[in-house]
């Protein structure tokens, strides 16, 4: 990945883009994002999305829009205290066991 530049990351992504240019514009928005999404790693996909917050120079309109979707900055983890709500305690009351 480390010799990937961002250059060639527009020119991956324009090609996979234009493998399904012959679909209607939204499906092949979504089939170039879900490309990206399964097969890129996800250090390139942080490449390209840190390609995106400069403009996204050199992508196609579907490169661009599906670039978008599938390289958005990815959302910081749930920490324990946010689970904590979640967490039910299914042992029975009173010392039980069954």
């Amino acid at each position: 990945m480390s010799s990937l530049t961002t250059e060639t990351l527009v020119r991956m992504a324009n090609d996979i883009s234009n493998f399904f240019r012959i679909q209607p514009e939204g499906d092949a928005v979504a089939g170039t994002a879900d490309h990206i999404r399964r097969f890129w790693d996800p250090r390139m996909r942080a490449k390209m999305a840190e390609h995106l917050a400069h403009g996204g120079a050199g992508l196609n309109a579907i490169a661009l829009k599906a670039a978008e979707r599938a390289c958005k900055p990815s959302e910081p983890s749930k920490t324990a205290a946010e689970f904590a709500p979640l967490v039910v305690d299914v042992r029975p009351k009173g010392g039980e066991h069954t």
